[in-house]
């Protein structure tokens, strides 16, 4: 084990000095060997963001994260007094923590360098306080400022969460100034902060869309919450343009031993099939050819059988799972919801 000391030189042995030598202490510690030592601690990555006065989104790579208190609920933030934001983050009155998954190494590089517009290529959307949530993220936590901590070279931003989500992807780590991976960062039983697993269906030219789950299979392409504008990320940082007036509740039902539940929209694509130029992990099978076998859970193969019967016959239902088996109610057709909407 590597020790840093102090090098308190020109020691005294009266009383009066030993507090001046504590200070002498202090004030040697070499930075550069002290920020190797707090860099051991492995950490996840952040994108702190926020807007500034005249709404512009602003953010910042971070990973001296934390949470605070459950009861009330509150998390914590170290900026750097350094960083170009930092006035930004000391003025506001709210601010979003994004986590970021593990293949979003880009994305922390982005929000660490000097770009002038970092928000160019990353989806985003206001949710609750009005700040930046990027909608790939791993997890995101909006919060209202609770208080201000001066300390040091850095200000200890606290923030009482007023909205969250998360997804069960894996996490980005960070240790000895490099990213690192963590392995197996899904326990057995854990579940999304919502509880809900959203999925889409989407289908074009008899054949749906599906995207490799990491471990051998495949599962429906999802979002954490409703595509903002009708636009659903997918692996690789790339997004696939929906129609929002055609998209429909089609699923709902819950899965056996857990306490998580599916929500399942059909949609349609907003652009031809072979138009989109998918990223690796997401491929297009033809509806008589399902890869069932690689399809987990039964509940969302059972799911997929019926979709590929009604699918051939152009009539869909919608099933809404109960105690006794649930209920399908069959629709003999879909209107927008635009032609319900008074002006």
């Amino acid at each position: 084990m590597q020790v840093e000391h102090a090098d308190p030189t020109n020691r005294a042995d009266t009383r009066e000095n030993h507090q001046g030598d504590r200070d002498h202490c202090r004030t040697v510690i070499d930075p550069i060997a002290l920020r190797r030592a707090f860099g051991t601690f492995v950490t996840g990555v952040t994108i702190v963001t926020t807007r500034d006065d005249e709404g512009r989104p602003r953010g910042m790579t971070a990973n001296s994260f934390a949470s605070v208190s459950l009861d009330p609920p509150l998390l914590l933030v170290c900026i750097g007094r350094s960083a170009s934001s930092f006035p930004v983050f000391s003025t506001t009155d709210h601010f979003a923590i994004n986590l970021l998954r593990d293949v979003q190494t880009d994305v922390s590089n982005l929000f660490a360098s000097k770009s002038p517009d970092k928000f160019a290529s990353i989806s985003h959307d206001p949710v609750h306080t009005g700040a930046p949530v990027l909608t790939d993220c791993l997890t995101w936590f909006d919060c209202t400022v609770h208080d201000r901590v001066e300390a040091g070279d850095h200000m200890i931003l606290i923030g009482r969460v007023q909205a969250f989500g998360t997804s069960p992807s894996a996490p980005l780590g960070f240790c000895r100034g490099r990213y690192a991976q963590v392995k197996d960062p899904l326990p057995a039983g854990w579940l999304s902060s919502h509880d809900m697993i959203v999925g889409y269906l989407i289908e074009a030219d008899g054949k749906l869309l599906l995207v490799e789950d990491g471990k051998g299979g495949w599962v429906l392409p999802g979002a954490p919450r409703r595509p903002l504008k009708g636009r659903l990320p997918v692996a690789g940082g790339r997004e696939l343009a929906l129609l929002p007036d055609e998209t429909f509740l089609y699923s709902v039902f819950d899965v056996d031993g857990t306490n998580s539940g599916y929500l399942m929209y059909r949609a349609r694509l907003a652009e031809p099939r072979d138009a989109l130029g998918l990223p690796d992990g997401c491929r297009f099978f033809p509806l008589d050819a399902l890869p069932y076998d690689e399809i987990a859970p039964v509940e969302v193969r059972s799911m997929l059988r019926r979709f590929a019967r009604e699918s051939a016959g152009g009539r869909f239902g919608i099933y809404m799972d109960t105690h006794d088996g649930g209920r399908v109610a069959m629709v003999s057709a879909t209107e927008p919801w635009s032609q319900h909407v008074q002006p």
